[in-house]
């Protein structure tokens, strides 16, 4: 993982998307206008700490997507630095949020003049949500959609994922994908098994790797990429399908839940 950036990745007004690497592929979010911050999943208070430190800012709010402990371990130690709200998914029993939120609702940071919608995708876990900004083209996503991929199927059904990424998908196509980790050349991997005559998918492979190999992030992404190229957007595809059932992951009576399915399941024991 690389250090800490110089810069934030993404800058919109006075606010700009700072990314906290943390554990060995993490990404936590410090949403902030120079003074102020939100954290987004953070999993590890520490490199949160450090981050606002450095940059001189404050925690004003914590924002939550699911309960795994990569993305809510450093919730309490950051609590007791800084007594600040925490926005969490209701249908997860996460310690230490104020504010639970589902469908339909609002983050309102006030402080940062800063909303959020959000959404119920759940699949990755039974409760999982996602923020989009008001006005700035940001998703927040958790584990629900990776570049190149999905989160894996821990506690809700093919499904339950199919409908949570068509909520994403259908996002404006410049909306950044904010997704939790550096999954991205694995990913993209499986997706070229998939579907190897993508050449949209050709060049996006070649040009992560070019940023892998100076250390550079590959996120966050964009939806139209992948809309373009990530198999789990592209499950209905006919070329997708055909690999599916000559591979045997798939019969031919089986419909697009039934493809979603064979994908996840083949990425599960992909090398």
């Amino acid at each position: 993982m690389p250090a800490l950036f110089d810069k934030p990745l993404d800058e919109n007004k006075s606010l700009s998307v700072l990314a906290v690497p943390a554990f060995n592929d993490n990404y936590l979010w410090l949403i902030h206008d120079g003074r102020l911050a939100a954290a987004v999943d953070p999993g590890d208070a520490q490199p949160i700490l450090a981050a606002l430190a450095a940059h001189g800012l404050t925690l004003a709010a914590i924002l939550l997507t699911h309960h795994h402990a990569d993305h809510v371990g450093g919730v309490q130690t950051l609590l007791q630095h800084y007594k600040v709200p925490v926005f969490g998914p209701a249908g997860e029993a996460i310690a230490g949020v104020t504010r639970p939120l589902r469908e339909g609702d609002i983050a309102a940071l006030p402080e940062l003049n800063l909303s959020l919608s959000v959404l119920d995708v759940p699949g990755h876990t039974s409760g999982h949500i996602a923020y989009v900004a008001q006005g700035q083209p940001w998703l927040f996503c958790g584990d629900t959609l990776f570049a190149g991929g999905c989160g894996r199927l821990f506690e809700g059904s093919p499904g339950q994922m199919v409908a949570s990424l068509a909520k994403l998908s259908g996002l404006p196509g410049d909306t950044l994908v904010y997704c939790a980790h550096e999954y991205t050349i694995s990913n993209l991997r499986f997706a070229l098994a998939v579907e190897p005559d993508n050449a949209r998918l050709v060049e996006r492979m070649a040009n992560e790797q070019a940023k892998r190999a100076r250390q550079q992030a590959t996120v966050p992404s964009t939806i139209a990429l992948e809309n373009a190229t990530n198999p789990f957007l592209r499950y209905r595809q006919p070329t997708i399908v055909a690999n599916l059932q000559d591979s045997g992951r798939l019969a031919e009576k089986d419909g697009p839940v039934a493809a979603f399915a064979a994908l996840r399941e083949w990425k599960n024991t992909f090398k």
